[in-house]
């Protein structure tokens, strides 16, 4: 295991300090707490507080508040509901005392049902793909002073089908493809395999709604933020193994923009879904 992705997950995996009290810190780098940061941990925590045969299924989540990487977060876990067949858990992460996300889990033990999924889109293989982090390291060289260190080391490995330019974008169809992949062994555990494709799946959601516009999260200016977050397990599956992220994005208006998200194994099976709402301000005319 690389030493940013045991850090990472050192991170994600918080400190538990009572039975449904936990704890929660952050990279230092980043100007404000990554969202998929919270899903995971309020993921984990949650799951702390379930038997062991039951694993999330779905997660809905709302961001309230930037989060301030300088402070440590608590999760507060609320037992809902222990059913005969379900299991739901509310999470509600606070800083200073002030709640900065919320989110309902759902958990169920695996059963058999009947079984159908969309068909995978046919996209370049990741290994002829270059990483983010080279791209990036390359930009550093070429272009001294745009990129910081954060963008470079990066524990989780993504590589884009085709890559925007976020300085100067070009409207285009919204819709992209990524490949991910945790680029070590992390075991068998099915908690931190989840717990991983939920930090994953906050990425480049966002940015499939700016798309269709001369904007991006790096446009002076520009206010943009994830605003809810859903994401449903369909079935098992390892994220030491590359994924397609296929996304999209069917609609935008009144400063918000709506993605949707699949994530695929190698071989085409389905294995989650996400959805995702997001503020999205162009800035105003200074005339």
């Amino acid at each position: 295991m690389t030493e940013l992705l045991d850090k990472l997950i050192s991170q994600l995996e918080i400190e538990r300090i009572d039975r449904f009290l936990f704890l929660g810190r952050s990279p230092k780098f980043p100007p404000r707490v990554f969202g998929g940061q919270v899903l995971a941990q309020a993921l984990y925590a949650a799951s702390q507080t379930v038997d062991s045969e039951r694993l999330v299924h779905s997660m809905h989540g709302y961001f309230l508040r930037p989060g301030d990487p300088s402070r440590q977060l608590v999760y507060e876990v609320d037992p809902i509901r222990d059913g005969g067949s379900f299991t739901t858990r509310r999470v509600v992460a606070k800083q200073n005392g002030v709640a900065i996300f919320n989110t309902a889990l759902s958990f169920q033990a695996e059963e058999d049902g009947l079984e159908h999924q969309s068909t995978a889109p046919e996209v370049i293989a990741p290994e002829e793909l270059e990483t983010d982090a080279e791209y990036w390291t390359r930009m550093a060289e070429e272009r001294p002073g745009l990129v910081h260190d954060g963008m470079m080391m990066q524990p989780i490995e993504r590589r884009p089908v085709l890559r925007r330019d976020f300085d100067n974008p070009e409207p285009t169809e919204p819709i992209q493809h990524y490949w991910f992949r945790v680029p070590a062994d992390i075991g068998d555990n099915p908690v931190r395999h989840r717990m991983l494709l939920a930090y994953m799946s906050d990425f480049a959601l966002l940015g499939t709604a700016m798309l269709p516009h001369p904007y991006s999260g790096r446009t002076p200016g520009m206010q943009v933020a994830s605003l809810d977050h859903a994401i449903w397990f369909h079935r098992q599956a390892r994220v030491d193994d590359f994924l397609l992220y296929t996304m999209d994005s069917p609609a935008a208006g009144g400063g918000r923009g709506f993605s949707r998200g699949s994530f695929y194994t190698r071989d085409g099976v389905l294995i989650a879904s996400t959805a995702q709402e997001s503020l999205q301000r162009v800035p105003r005319s200074k005339d």
